[in-house]
């Protein structure tokens, strides 16, 4: 089977093998391992892969270099509308030469691979949805068209798309999905925090206005002032880090805040196994991996109610459903603290919910995904 792979995750190569961010590689690798040519079309970054990089596990990967664009403002529409058909042309070329087609959205060119498949209406085809699919979420025009299209039974054919969350009134192209991180043999039994002495929070992703990690250092800072033993580190680089580093400075918080950077799958796993809770106030996601990680490991997520989160959490009961206020957030969690008992029952649900979607159940699913 040659299998086309459509993302606008960046990739780089080095030393003959191709890397890309490590979470959506470690996903591709357990699709790829059924496969026998991989065609994959993405754009290229001429740099070293580091800490957040892992490489493909496949000895036939044909890439396609397709340079990342984006419609911003009028003078990059005007140069994405000059490369269009050439971009489109690139991805017909692959997609008529797949025997299964694996688009990556939403993204600038899963958009374009939502417009190109149409015209491979027999070809097998699933696409992976991995941002909100909420109907009811504001979102760019870019996402609603990638869901319309993806949805609609007479432009799309023969597809199956995968979203987190289940949703009213979908089409027959729909499939509820999920995604995981760790084994059946990584379930070992969890140590019970203690919420009575030094508190342990956490923030795992990107350092970005859309992840809001501002906002984890401001409740941590609320909880501090009120008189918590409180250490928040935050794993994860971006564009705020100077922001942040600022702000922990000037508010006398470097005994208490830590910018970890990039880290390992190993070094994070600890920290969740040291944390009582995770907190993301993340203003978008698909399926948070890293709130289903740290429930795995019994810390408790304090998130955002946003996309499927809420379901996860259970509304509450596997967890804290942020406000973002602080005086609010601050207290919701300080009676956690102030309730060991209740704390400990939350941690087990959630681990117990999260260890129902081992990779050993996803590398199953997909098997079916691909036989059909």
């Amino acid at each position: 089977m040659k299998f086309a792979i459509i993302t606008h995750v960046p990739h780089l190569q080095y030393q003959q093998k191709w890397y890309a961010y490590t979470p959506y590689v470690n996903e591709m690798n357990l699709w790829i391992k059924h496969v026998d040519t991989v065609l994959i079309v993405a754009p290229i970054i001429n740099e070293e892969p580091g800490a957040i990089h892992a490489d493909y596990n496949h000895p036939d990967i044909q890439f396609n270099d397709l340079p990342s664009f984006n419609i911003k403002n009028l003078g990059s529409v005007i140069i994405t509308l000059s490369k269009m058909p050439t971009l489109i042309l690139d991805i017909f070329k692959v997609m008529k030469n797949a025997d299964h087609i694996h688009l990556r959205c939403p993204g600038n060119i899963g958009l374009l691979g939502c417009l190109v498949q149409i015209f491979f209406p027999k070809t097998p085809k699933t696409a992976k949805y991995a941002g909100n699919w909420d109907p009811k979420a504001k979102q760019p025009l870019s996402y609603k068209l990638q869901k319309w299209i993806l949805s609609n039974t007479l432009l799309t054919k023969n597809m199956q798309v995968l979203v987190y969350g289940d949703w009213p009134n979908q089409t027959k192209n729909i499939k509820a999905f999920f995604t995981a991180t760790y084994s059946e043999t990584d379930k070992k039994p969890i140590v019970p925090r203690d919420v009575q002495n030094q508190i342990e929070l956490l923030f795992v992703g990107t350092l970005s206005a859309g992840k809001q990690p501002m906002y984890a250092v401001q409740l941590a800072e609320m909880l501090l002032n009120k008189g918590l033993n409180i250490r928040l580190r935050l794993y994860g680089e971006g564009n705020e880090r100077l922001q942040l580093e600022n702000y922990i400075q000037s508010n006398n918080l470097t005994a208490t805040v830590f910018l970890q950077g990039n880290c390992s799958k190993k070094e994070i796993q600890k920290a969740y196994e040291e944390s009582q809770f995770l907190i993301l106030p993340s203003k978008s996601e698909g399926w948070p991996k890293v709130v289903a990680e740290a429930m795995f490991w019994g810390c408790v997520p304090v998130a955002t109610p946003v996309s499927c989160v809420s379901n996860m959490l259970d509304n509450g009961n596997r967890g804290v459903l942020l406000d973002m206020n602080t005086a609010v957030d601050s207290e919701k969690i300080i009676d956690f603290i102030t309730q060991p008992d209740d704390f400990q029952s939350k941690s087990v649900e959630a681990m117990r919910w999260s260890r129902n979607y081992t990779l050993e159940r996803f590398k199953a699913e997909i098997q079916k995904l691909l036989s059909k």
